[in-house]
């Protein structure tokens, strides 16, 4: 049997600086609460942990005017959402995923008994437009529903910074503030317009257009370590090139090649802070030269994957 409840209203308007603001639901339906924390006009940090005592099915309901972005951090444990128009997401331990909406409305699901904690970074308004400037929200806003602009296993490196995020008590309001910029900024880089992608995509996407780019996404994920050039990519999900680039761009907020580049760059951190050599990372994320692995690594992290080890 399932529980359906009303959302916490831990989603309504905080002040920045107020400190945080607690709910949680009835002692009926198990350990379940949010932690909600403005830290600047625009940028808010959402702590949940829900533990209920049946499966869960919560509805939720947000309405803006102009685009919100959530990073969503997986701590521990898998939760769903499934929202009116037919968009299904998944958030798990160890992943962060990336979403965007005007208005979202649908139901999160949880498990009966299984431990669900989540650190979410919401970010909206001011602190979207400073960072992405008015090209990049308008591309956020350029589709109705839910939007999911990519899912990537999170870095060892965020754990530190997660620490004054979730235990705020013992961190100041300044520790607060820099870890969750630092973290979004990992995430926002992508997305900020540069060159020709700064204009909005005028692309319309349907829902099979969405599955092939979907699958691209996928092959990416799970075969970096082969040569995926946007060709192979295109042909294998059945696109043409010119397409297959602008939809890309669009559903995930960067074009296929930046977008590869990141995974391949955070698998190769993981894999050289597990231990793996220069080498066996290289070849690992699809680089047949250590040597050209090494320059794109100190390019794109500012530091040689030795230092990494």
């Amino acid at each position: 049997m399932t529980d359906f409840v009303h959302a916490t209203g831990a989603a309504g308007p905080a002040v920045p600086g107020a400190g945080a603001t607690h709910v949680a639901l009835p002692d009926r339906f198990g350990d379940c609460w949010i932690e909600r924390t403005a830290l600047d006009d625009g940028l808010t940090v959402v702590h949940s942990h829900y533990r209920p005592t049946r499966e869960l099915a919560e509805e939720t309901v947000q309405t803006g005017s102009s685009p919100t972005l959530v990073i969503t951090l997986g701590l521990a444990g898998e939760s769903g959402f499934v929202a009116r128009e037919g968009t299904r997401l998944r958030f798990r331990a160890g992943h962060t995923t990336l979403t965007a909406f005007n208005e979202s409305r649908g139901e999160r699901r949880f498990n009966a008994e299984g431990a669900v904690r989540q650190l979410r970074l919401v970010l909206t308004g001011t602190v979207l437009s400073r960072y992405l400037g008015e090209a990049g929200v308008a591309r956020l806003a350029s589709r109705t529903g839910v939007r999911i602009l990519g899912e990537h296993a999170t870095p060892p490196w965020c754990r530190a910074l997660l620490r004054p995020l979730v235990a705020s008590e013992a961190a100041t309001p300044l520790d607060r503030h820099i870890a969750a910029l630092t973290l979004a900024a990992d995430y926002l880089r992508p997305l900020m317009p540069t060159g020709a992608s700064a204009a909005p995509s005028s692309t319309h996407l349907g829902a099979d257009d969405i599955d092939k780019l979907q699958r691209a996404r996928d092959l990416m994920q799970n075969h970096m370590d082969r040569a995926l050039t946007i060709a192979y990519l295109s042909a294998t999900v059945g696109m043409n090139e010119c397409k297959f680039k602008q939809g890309f761009r669009e559903l995930f907020g960067a074009p296929p090649h930046r977008f590869l580049l990141e995974l391949r760059m955070r698998r190769a951190w993981t894999l050289l802070e597990s231990g793996s050599r220069v080498a066996q990372a290289a070849y690992a994320v699809g680089y047949e030269h250590p040597a050209s692995f090494s320059a794109a690594f100190a390019r794109y992290f500012g530091r040689t994957p030795k230092s990494v080890r």
